[in-house]
């Protein structure tokens, strides 16, 4: 393939290509061929710049072949394994299955006499000889493709046609059963995506604001995304303007600016700013497509282990071939050496290893804990520390306004109702409990505010009345807008802190004119949750939240915590998560919210709540789809399971196949034995692959840890 290196650091490589045009297809075979480089942890293609983007781990190795295997790419050439072309119906459902290859072949045996089943054998070896062909010549590669080929070939040469028969009839099986698999794989995925439905934002023709499903919208509809939120339709921006993270279109991490004029699609995520969008697509068009996409990008991201896998398998093949011309020269003897072609280790590997990864992800999402991919389970097992942001993610989903202190001239009822007016244009969790609280108070409002500014991770401002209001942390209202506090109210917002509350600060017209507290009552069975982490070989688990100081202290202590920091901006989460992530003992990060969005995207494993905000939810390469914290323990189980699974598989591999080598060496079975045993291995191998890897099974054991549930919080020091 030709390009261009335009960018080249540490970990970070990007390529632009000479011809701009790469389809999907080729897409999928170049992220293949990547990910069996080294552990790649982030490969996508810019289609607007036509180029590449590597993120990997910084090893020289990485690097070159990574540049390898871009040089030597075909973006033309046809794909390696046939029909794996992924096709959701509007229904939900994966194109069918081809027919079972096991009816096929007992029906075969039973009514068709031997010469046209002969003929029938010869006709479907042609595809396997023909593929393995292509790899020797044209990708001067000795693959599992060349292998297959040459064990064909060695059955035909001996007119050994019964034994070719049942070979192919194998492979087909073999492939049949990676087929299902991946397709209850697929459906679960997709129908815990497709199920949930989003409310929205809309502008009337008479410039009210409603909110509506999505499958109320239609064409023409002028639907109002702010920040934190996804595009649910494909448009052009009308009114506004915004930093739109396309990542899930183009591949590009890094939001673009789109103003008047500019198209936007479903699944895009605004980052910063408000736009008003002009729906060209609606409905369910759209959000199939960002669906498949997604499952697209799932299958993709292999796993480190995954593509270690086939490198071995690939690796191991030209060793099948050393040992037969080395059986044929000191033995003279054809079929021993033939019987060293019809035992091979790399057909098993590389089945298994993407069927246990593939079982791994159906099983956590029918238990709650949706993976995006393969890669994930290695990160997730190996983790040592883990990084919980407290609002909204240790806390309820929903928080509860405990006290609401007016400052003259407003009472209480006013204060609550203009906060309830401006908070229910954003999806965060604490805004949802002032919206609540007014709604049981009977505090209905009129929207007679103009539009309203989302600050990220500070607040909100808006005009009312020709005042304007402040609306959020203190930090936003007191530091860096400059309202005025007085002794009174510096009191008042110490003594609603004191029992860990969270307070709102609203203003107008910079004088403070409310505070609002926000009790969060500590999420069920986190301090349990806690407790079964460490017990599972997590060393570190550190709290971070954007409260005071008193208010952090007194939710570390009550949840189980020895390591927190207050006080933080989203900005300074990151850089925390990138100070833990120096330890190179891999560091997962719980949150749910907008200002989480940046720490979730440098964690080794970004986890969000499926309660949490939509950004949050699309950066996150783990969701705990029932809101759970329960489910980080499953998904530490379920990564640590996948990983032993794929290496006792390997192990058994290995010992089978060896033994029957040498059995065949020894002259103790033939080759239709031979070929027989060998797939039939690979049969029971790939069949144990899709067993279920936690429910019924027992847990693997963990060290036991000393309880330290009494030690006293400490302040976390990160450079």
């Amino acid at each position: 393939m030709d390009g261009i290196v335009i960018s080249d650091l540490p970990g970070r490589l990007r390529v632009r290509l000479y011809r701009p045009g790469l389809t999907p297809k080729a897409f999928d075979r170049l992220s293949g061929a990547v990910m069996k480089v080294g552990t790649v942890k982030y490969f996508a293609f810019n289609a607007v710049t036509a180029s590449l983007l590597v993120i990997y781990e910084p090893k020289e190795t990485v690097r070159l072949g990574i540049l390898d295997a871009l040089a030597d790419f075909e973006p033309g050439a046809p794909r390696a394994l046939s029909g794996r072309e992924l096709t959701i119906h509007a229904v939900g459902e994966e194109t069918p299955l081809p027919f079972n290859p096991l009816w096929s072949y007992i029906l075969k045996k039973i009514f068709l006499p031997k010469p046209i089943r002969y003929v029938i054998t010869i006709i479907s070896a042609i595809p396997y000889i023909f593929e393995g062909i292509k790899y020797l010549l044209w990708r001067n590669r000795l693959s599992v493709e060349v292998l297959d080929a040459a064990a064909l070939t060695t059955l035909f040469l001996r007119w050994d046609l019964n034994s070719a028969g049942t070979l192919l009839f194998f492979f087909s099986l073999s492939n049949y059963l990676e087929a299902w698999t991946r397709r209850r794989s697929l459906s679960g995925l997709f129908r815990s995506l497709a199920g949930h439905e989003e409310q929205v934002w809309i502008r009337t023709e008479d410039g009210q604001e409603v909110r509506v499903k999505e499958s109320e919208l239609t064409i023409g509809s002028l639907v109002i995304v702010r920040a934190g939120g996804l595009v649910p339709v494909d448009g052009r921006v009308t009114e506004g303007e915004a930093m739109v993270n396309q990542a899930t279109m183009t591949g590009e991490p890094l939001a673009v600016r789109k103003t008047v004029g500019g198209a936007v699609f479903a699944g895009t995520a605004v980052e910063e700013g408000q736009i008003i969008v002009r729906s060209d697509k609606v409905g369910g068009e759209t959000r199939i497509r960002s669906i498949i996409e997604y499952i697209k990008e799932s299958e993709a991201s292999k796993s480190g282990v995954q593509g270690r896998a086939e490198r071995k398998a690939d690796s191991i093949v030209p060793y099948n071939f050393l040992l037969a011309g080395l059986v044929y020269l000191f033995s003279g003897n054809s079929m021993l050496a033939g019987n060293v072609l019809l035992v091979d280790y790399s057909c098993a590997i590389r089945l298994s290893t993407p069927l246990v990864v593939l079982t791994a992800m159906r099983e956590g999402n029918e238990q709650g804990v949706l993976i995006k991919g393969g890669r994930y389970f290695e990160e997730l097992a190996r983790a040592k520390t883990i990084v919980f942001d407290k609002t909204g993610t240790l806390t309820e989903a929903k928080p509860e306004v405990s006290e609401v202190c007016p400052f003259a001239p407003y009472s209480r009822n006013e204060a609550l109702r203009l906060a309830a007016c401006l908070e229910e244009h954003f999806p965060h969790p604490v805004g949802r409990a002032v919206v609540r609280q007014a709604k049981a108070e009977g505090l209905g409002h009129e929207e007679e505010h103009t539009s309203v500014n989302y600050v990220v991770a500070h607040g909100i401002s808006s005009t009312w009345h020709g005042h304007r209001v402040l609306l959020g942390s203190r930090h936003f209202v007191i530091d860096d807008e400059k309202v005025i506090i007085s002794d009174t109210e510096l009191a008042e917002a110490t003594r609603l802190s004191a029992d860990g509350s969270s307070l709102i600060y609203m203003a107008v017209d910079d004088h403070l004119a409310a505070l609002i507290a926000i009790r969060d009552r500590l999420r069920s069975g986190v301090r349990e949750t806690i407790s079964d982490l460490k017990d599972r070989g997590v060393e570190r688990v550190v709290m971070l939240t954007g409260d005071l100081e008193n208010a952090a202290a007194a939710m570390a202590r009550q949840a189980g915590f020895t390591e927190y920091l207050s006080e933080l901006l989203p900005d300074q989460k990151a850089k925390v998560l990138k100070g833990l992530g120096r330890s190179g003992d891999g560091v997962m990060m719980v949150g749910d919210g907008l200002n989480d969005s940046a720490a979730l995207s440098l964690a080794d494993v970004g986890i969000a709540l499926s309660d949490g905000s939509e950004l949050a939810k699309d950066v996150a390469n783990v969701q705990l789809l029932k809101g759970r914290l329960s489910g980080l323990v499953l998904a530490r189980d379920l990564s640590e399971q996948t990983l032993a699974r794929i290496h006792s598989n390997y192990s058994v591999i290995v010992t089978m196949n060896s033994f029957f080598l040498s059995l065949g060496l020894m002259g103790l079975i033939g080759p239709g034995i031979t070929a027989l045993l060998h797939n039939l291995t690979t049969f029971l191998v790939a069949l144990r692959a899709t067993r279920p890897l936690v429910s019924g099974q027992p847990a693997i054991p963990h060290p036991v840890r000393a309880d330290d549930s009494n030690r006293i919080p400490s302040k976390l020091n990160v450079d």
